[in-house]
């Protein structure tokens, strides 16, 4: 089952500025937002905190995709949660990665994810493809809003880093951010 289809088909209102872009592109509810947010090629836009510009730049991360889809559905007054998840990234768990951390003598690095829960289930709209994000052994979530993911993610993720490097007796956690941008970059088709 694709991640999408846990979402509910409720339809979309003009009820704020997220749910006007989704009607003027033809999307009528949530789960079919979903489907068009899963479509959208990976990667980042112009200002990584921008989430409200999803659908007009044709593309997205977890942040922008999962903060889009959860600002429509809180419009609607449908309880969908954006969620900041971390996670050991891996070739095994994140398919293009493996050699960005091969490189640099690593077996993984710890990603910080967004995705959304509605009902209980959590919903991945970027992950298509690879280890659905229910599969994925999670260290720590926090529910968050949409406007916490530019400058709080990266703090956030930086400090977890930091401690991660801590106890795997690395010093130079910048490295290890610098290796984790590169694993991103491989995810990221070319222009």
């Amino acid at each position: 089952m694709e991640s999408f289809t846990a979402l509910p088909d409720a339809r979309i209102g003009a009820a704020g500025a997220c749910s006007r872009a989704c009607l003027e592109r033809g999307i009528e509810d949530l789960r079919w937002l979903g489907r068009v947010l899963r479509d959208l090629p990976y990667g980042r836009t112009a200002d990584r905190a921008d989430w409200g510009g999803v659908l007009a730049s044709g593309r997205g991360t977890c942040s922008t995709k999962h903060a889009f889809l959860a600002a429509t559905a809180a419009e609607q007054g449908t309880p969908v949660i954006l969620t900041l998840g971390l996670y050991e990234m891996d070739e095994a768990n994140t398919p293009g990665v493996g050699a960005s951390l091969a490189a640099a003598g690593l077996a993984s690095v710890p990603e910080a994810h967004c995705y959304v829960r509605y009902g209980g289930a959590r919903i991945d709209v970027t992950r298509a493809g690879v280890v659905p994000v229910r599969e994925i052994a999670f260290l720590e979530e926090e529910a968050i809003e949409p406007d916490q993911i530019g400058d709080y993610k990266v703090r956030w993720h930086q400090q977890r880093l930091r401690a991660w490097c801590r106890a795997n007796d690395l010093t130079d956690w910048q490295r290890v951010w610098q290796v984790r941008e590169r694993c991103i970059a491989a995810l990221s088709p070319s222009p």
